[in-house]
């Protein structure tokens, strides 16, 4: 069975981790007076940004709904998490090819070797407590899902987005320190730039992913496909139902709304039905917490 995930301690993780391989980097910067470095460390903080972003999503998604917003704006977590997806293609991705290629055409001597690699080695690490933080989140997110089953069908963007970013800067990071492992035990300044621009590959391909989930989740998703067939369960089990003809679910970021279409069981009068739809839709609210809005039409045909 699948659990709770808790976002907001994995935001914070990675925040963390990024703020501090933002000083060390910008230290690093300072001492040995790299361009390179300063690039880094603002690329750091830019992430530092990106957790910024997941934390305004998550404050504006529990604002109330009100009468031009009936709905709430739980699907405003989806808006910034298709954000934080592009700028991770655009600034990250991108602009490491870039500098790949650069470095391609323009070689340029590593300054401070050791103290480069200290400062990945270092990032590495935090990025492996943030990685690990994040995973159990996911895990308790998952259940008995694969881990490429929870990506394409989890509805939690915020999740999402923060495991991509992990898994994209761990691996990243041990690019780097194999990139440039090898440049110093070789002296060929290939390995670097090759490094950088498989670095931006990554970047790309994993901000390309988010984007097309975190699309769908946009132009409006159901629940997840286990979530629905366990809704349909508890309405089937209902002594007032007999029959559901049509069920529609709208994941609102942490809320659902759900539209019931049903024949029910035969009741002597109007107010016996009326009471019979609110005992369901009641009892439906109890087994699933995260139902915010229900819609219940009786009909006899569908």
């Amino acid at each position: 069975m699948s659990g709770h995930a808790n976002s907001l301690k994995a935001i914070l993780l990675a925040l963390g981790a990024n703020f501090a391989i933002f000083l060390a980097k910008l230290v690093a910067a300072v001492i040995t007076g790299s361009g390179a470095m300063m690039a880094e460390a603002v690329h750091s903080l830019a992430d530092c940004g990106n957790q910024g972003l997941l934390l305004l999503g998550m404050r504006q998604a529990k604002r109330p709904p009100s009468d031009e917003y009936p709905l709430g704006w739980g699907r405003a977590m989806y808006f910034w998490s298709f954000v934080v997806a592009v700028l991770l293609f655009a600034v990250g991705g991108l602009f490491s090819i870039y500098e790949g290629v650069h470095k391609l055409s323009a070689p340029e001597p590593l300054k401070w070797p050791w103290l480069a690699l200290g400062v990945l080695l270092f990032g590495i690490v935090a990025e492996s407590i943030s990685m690990r933080g994040c995973m159990h989140e996911v895990n308790r997110a998952r259940g008995e899902q694969s881990l490429w089953h929870w990506f394409r069908e989890t509805r939690s963007s915020e999740l999402l987005v923060i495991f991509g970013e992990d898994l994209a800067a761990l691996l990243g990071l041990c690019l780097a320190a194999i990139a440039i492992g090898a440049t110093m035990l070789t002296g060929n300044l290939l390995f670097d730039a090759m490094g950088t621009i498989a670095i931006g590959v990554l970047l790309v391909v994993v901000a390309a992913a988010l984007a097309i989930e975190v699309k769908a989740l946009l132009i409006g998703q159901g629940v997840e496909p286990r979530r629905r067939a366990e809704l349909l369960a508890f309405l089937d089990s209902r002594p007032e139902v007999a029959q559901i003809y049509n069920l529609i679910t709208l994941q609102m970021g942490p809320d659902v709304m759900v539209a019931v279409k049903a024949r029910m069981v035969s009741t002597p009068d109007n107010v016996s039905l009326i009471q019979a739809i609110n005992t369901v839709e009641a009892a439906m609210k109890v087994q699933f917490p995260d139902i915010r809005w229900s819609f219940f039409e009786p009909d006899i045909t569908d």
